[in-house]
């Protein structure tokens, strides 16, 4: 990997957890990106923040810049299947996108039966569920396991509290979406998935699953928003030793930020303790190397970092902007 842990641990606090650029006007604070209205346009910035359990677990640095960036190489590879929503990258942080009408609906696609947290396949599988988010399992699937075809399991995109697991048939008749809407994005999802499956693929990674989020520009087309196929939206795992630790029936070889959230499970109560513990120094800066690693990985282009934080998006923003 380009960039040394050694760079990184020099450069832990230079992270983006909040914005108030003077450009514009801040419209809306998500868990990770930041939304600013600039010239009748929708810019989003998306930060260093690193959350899970429903909150801020820390800052990691350059992360923002490789969701951004990554995001931008997915919705280049995958232009031709759906539209997307991407105008311009004027900074390694920054989005200008197209406005949509967003569908409340997180559209999930898996290749692979696994998970621990309560809303995953596995989880409902292990617990007696063969009928998930509107598709039937057949019995005698074990964790990790490849599915025959990738299967989609849609969620309902909740603000507040947790997502809720919806079926097609649930999304229609609670009118989220028409059926030849449903069937459009059903379509397209797949599409993007077995892209991502591919390229993925010929760079030592599985795309384990995704989630995808679609929208309506003005004209009533459907178009991917939000962002696609990164490390906060995925699951990967290393492809080279897949094969044989399933055998063993050992955990495949992970990109994810697991190991962050067990060490918070393991210090403190994340769901309910007010104040967290401050994420260990080595665990940020090897998530840090992990988004970066991951990167390079899939895009084949080498990472180089941006200093500067929120001095750089504004005086990039400006230039941008500027006639």
């Amino acid at each position: 990997m380009t960039v040394s842990s050694e760079f990184i641990a020099e450069h832990l606090h230079d992270v983006i957890t909040e914005t108030n650029l003077q450009l514009g006007k801040k419209i809306h604070v998500g868990k990770v990106r930041d939304t600013y209205e600039i010239n009748g346009q929708r810019v989003i910035v998306t930060t260093d923040r690193q959350s899970a359990f429903d909150r801020i677990l820390a800052a990691i640095p350059f992360k923002g810049q490789v969701l951004n960036r990554l995001a931008a190489f997915w919705f280049e590879q995958t232009k031709d299947i759906v539209p997307n929503h991407l105008i311009a990258m004027p900074d390694a942080n920054v989005s200008v996108v197209k406005k949509a009408t967003v569908f409340p609906i997180e559209v999930i696609v898996r290749g692979y039966i696994t998970g621990t947290t309560s809303s995953s396949a596995w989880m409902n599988y292990k617990d007696g569920a063969r009928d998930f988010c509107g598709v039937r399992l057949p019995e005698g699937l074990v964790k990790n396991q490849k599915f025959a075809t990738p299967i989609l399991t849609p969620t309902t995109k909740a603000e507040t509290g947790h997502d809720e697991q919806i079926s097609p048939s649930e999304i229609v008749a609670q009118g989220y979406m028409t059926q030849s809407e449903w069937d459009s994005v059903a379509e397209k999802a797949l599409a993007i998935f077995a892209r991502g499956t591919e390229i993925s693929a010929k760079n030592g990674f599985i795309l384990v699953d995704t989630k995808f989020e679609f929208g309506k520009d003005e004209a009533g087309n459907i178009m991917l928003v939000d962002e696609v196929m990164t490390p906060d939206s995925s699951r990967y795992w290393k492809a080279a030793t897949y094969a044989e630790r399933f055998a063993q029936h050992e955990e495949p070889e992970a990109f994810d930020k697991e190991f962050l959230r067990l060490w918070f499970v393991e210090h403190c109560d994340p769901y309910h303790d007010e104040v967290l513990p401050d994420a260990p120094p080595e665990l940020v800066t090897e998530l840090s190397r992990r988004y970066m690693g991951a990167f390079e990985t899939i895009t084949g282009e080498e990472f180089v970092p941006e200093l500067k934080g929120e001095e750089r998006i504004e005086e990039n923003l400006r230039k941008y902007f500027t006639p």
